[in-house]
């Protein structure tokens, strides 16, 4: 058996056509029907019904088609693996990560990944955790950063990296401003500045103004913490924001006030997708990140 067999094989039964698979692996169609054939003839059973007008799998066809995934994927990780030792550790890793948070969390630590390793390209994508996990399911990320971390179980690795209460920020003639802290109950007719729904925090948030029985009056919503800030700045509403990113804020007409009895929290995680193959590069990137945080604590 040729692991080609089971790749011509897998293609006719995604597309239960011997031409479509033909076409998209560019060879010709005696070909597969001739490996298809071999197989069948090795395994002693017939995979597909070849009387109707479009081929279907038999019983026999379907189990051989889920382990026949499994082989190839297998292989795979194999000839990925064989790359990184010919490529001497080089390749390229992606990843995702949320614009409200921004590159500060990160600098440091692909500062030092690219002390070690600086011949590896990352490619940073600013979106939302939501799609940054969508990026890591499907795979178009090797790695995300995202705000509020899976629950055990999931189909997920995970590293916790930190925890951070958000704080209030509003302008400083704002009547909270004179307070030491606010509740979230007093926000409840206050204009939000907020951010993109396809942003966890966002969730987080109406789900805090839910508990404390009001539906926020969202006038602007961004993705960009500068902007979010210049909303307030401008007296347009108020603004919620990880206490990390309140302590850098500076020069400007802004009061940031605590939350009292609120468990709404930036839970910054490292994610990347379970029993997939990680190259060289993203399986460094990861102790080293290890490494990284245990110092930071």
């Amino acid at each position: 058996m040729d692991i080609r067999h089971l790749e011509y094989f897998a293609e006719v039964a995604k597309h239960l056509s011997f031409t479509k698979a033909s076409q998209t692996l560019h060879v010709t169609q005696p070909s597969i029907s001739k490996s298809i054939k071999n197989l069948e003839g090795e395994l002693g059973v017939p995979l597909f019904y070849r009387s109707s007008k479009q081929l279907e799998l038999t019983d026999a066809g379907k189990a051989v088609l889920i382990n026949a995934k499994k082989v190839l994927h297998a292989f795979k990780n194999l000839t990925l693996e064989l790359t990184d030792i010919m490529e001497l550790k080089s390749g390229e890793i992606r990843i995702g990560i949320p614009p409200i948070v921004g590159a500060a969390f990160f600098s440091k630590l692909i500062s030092q990944y690219k002390e070690k390793f600086p011949l590896v390209k990352i490619t940073l994508t600013e979106v939302g955790t939501k799609k940054i996990k969508k990026g890591v399911e499907d795979g178009s990320l090797d790695i995300g950063l995202i705000c509020t971390v899976p629950a055990q179980g999931s189909n997920f690795e995970i590293i916790n990296v930190l925890k951070d209460p958000l704080k209030l920020i509003v302008h400083q003639e704002h009547p909270l401003a004179s307070q030491k802290e606010a509740h979230f109950s007093e926000l409840a007719n206050e204009p939000f500045i907020l951010y993109r729904k396809d942003f966890t925090l966002y969730d987080l948030i109406i789900e805090e103004c839910s508990k404390n029985n009001f539906q926020p009056n969202i006038v602007c919503e961004s993705s960009q913490k500068d902007f979010l800030l210049g909303m307030v700045e401008g007296k347009l509403g108020v603004a919620l924001l990880p206490s990390k990113i309140c302590n850098d804020i500076n020069n400007k007409p802004l009061t940031v006030l605590p939350i009292s009895e609120s468990d709404v929290n930036l839970e910054l995680g490292m994610i990347w997708k379970k029993d997939k193959y990680l190259s060289f590069a993203v399986r460094e990137f990861i102790a080293v990140s290890e490494e990284y945080l245990e110092n930071e604590v």
